[in-house]
């Protein structure tokens, strides 16, 4: 279910979930799809049965997040719960809808939105819950869907979802002209215009992908037109099975993710901070 859909069923004001709980710095520069660009068969990736979606291990709590999680579901028909997990706060649970994340007493009878502040350490308990759900081990994204482009050693590596129509996109790679020594997969994901996916299939079916990318991204230069099997559509279910949003959403070694267009200065600070011994597991 859509964020904007959840909010109507749960009769909260604002924007959708997902944009008040992500901080506004991390959307300013990632272009999102309007509802008519969206592609057709984008549906919510299959979910897990409720016994799969109770996280914690002791019995007690088990049990009452099951009756959360049932309570939550009959209380606003077509909302799935994902998982239900206590927090440190007595008699309140953590509710975690796709992506979002809210809070409700054992009864149900009242839901909150927001973050959760640790008062004592000043955390951000939610911002932190919220950044250990959208960690992707890199390794196990299908870097063969990606066209990859080598800059330098290419020691350094991150994947990215771009639409091809995607201004900043295109900002991005004007940024990674100035990067050294980096090695970046870029997963086609037309979710803009109409001509996204033809734009992108012809990138795709191109000789030399990588060097026909660049020439579109940095120099607008339209590829010729080209035929062949791609991997859109798996891309396209991969996006959404990683709650990919909008573009460009850049995915880093250590599995933390960046959602929009880093400048150069930011970018190299995140990249020579995963240079750090121990930052990035050990293959």
């Amino acid at each position: 279910m859509k964020p904007s859909l959840i909010l109507a069923a749960l009769l909260l004001c604002g924007g959708s979930l997902s944009a008040l709980a992500q901080p506004a710095g991390d959307r300013v520069l990632s272009t999102q799809p309007s509802a008519q660009a969206a592609p057709a068969n984008a549906s919510a990736p299959a979910r897990a049965d409720t016994a799969d979606r109770v996280l914690s291990t002791a019995p007690v709590q088990a049990d009452s997040a099951a009756a959360v999680t049932r309570t939550f579901e009959q209380r606003f028909p077509g909302i799935h719960v994902d998982a239900v997990r206590v927090t440190p706060m007595n008699g309140i649970f953590e509710v975690q809808v796709g992506m979002d994340l809210l809070y409700t007493d054992a009864q149900v009878d009242y839901v909150l939105q927001g973050s959760m502040i640790d008062a004592h350490a000043r955390r951000d308990l939610t911002a932190e819950r919220l950044e250990s759900l959208q960690q992707v081990a890199f390794d196990s994204l299908p870097l063969d869907q990606a066209i990859k482009q080598v800059k330098g050693t290419g020691a350094r590596k991150i994947a990215v979802f771009e639409d091809p129509n995607c201004g900043y996109c295109k900002q991005l790679h004007r940024t990674l002209e100035d990067v050294d020594d980096i090695t970046v997969y870029t997963f086609l994901f037309p979710i803009l215009t109409p001509d996204s996916t033809t734009r992108s299939r012809d990138i795709w079916c191109a000789a030399d992908r990588a060097k026909a990318w660049k020439a579109w991204m940095l120099d607008g230069q339209d590829p010729a037109k080209a035929e062949c099997d791609t991997p859109i559509q798996a891309n396209l279910a991969l996006g959404r099975q990683l709650n990919v949003r909008g573009t460009p959403a850049l995915f880093f070694a250590d599995g933390s993710r960046i959602n929009g267009a880093l400048p150069l200065k930011a970018l190299e600070k995140k990249l020579n901070e995963l240079e750090k011994p121990g930052t990035v597991p050990a293959d």
